[in-house]
């Protein structure tokens, strides 16, 4: 009978080990993914930031050129979508 007893108890110390494990390996899957999502995450927000610069010293080098026209049609462009008259606008709608 002590063998018996034996075996149970290490069946339930097995089944016991085998679900840590696996909650182990499941949790760990779970965190690498949302380690992924993160870097990407990551990697959009540094794009975003270097095209900010860029756009700050665009905007920085109009200022100092001290051309009010350009400042004043850069602005109509780009905030209120206005075209000169014999100008054609293409818009890229592929999302690239």
């Amino acid at each position: 009978m002590s063998k018996s007893g034996k075996r149970s108890g290490s069946i339930i110390v097995r089944l016991i080990v085998l679900f840590a494990a696996s909650y182990m390996v499941i949790t760990l899957i779970g965190l690498y993914r949302e380690l992924s999502d993160s870097q990407d995450k990551l990697t959009e927000l540094k794009t975003t930031l270097e095209n900010e610069q860029i756009q700050i010293e665009e905007y920085k080098a109009l200022l100092s050129e001290g051309s009010h026209a350009d400042i004043i049609e850069k602005a109509a462009r780009e905030r209120l979508g206005f075209v000169y008259s014999n100008e054609e606008v293409y818009v890229d709608i592929s999302g690239n």
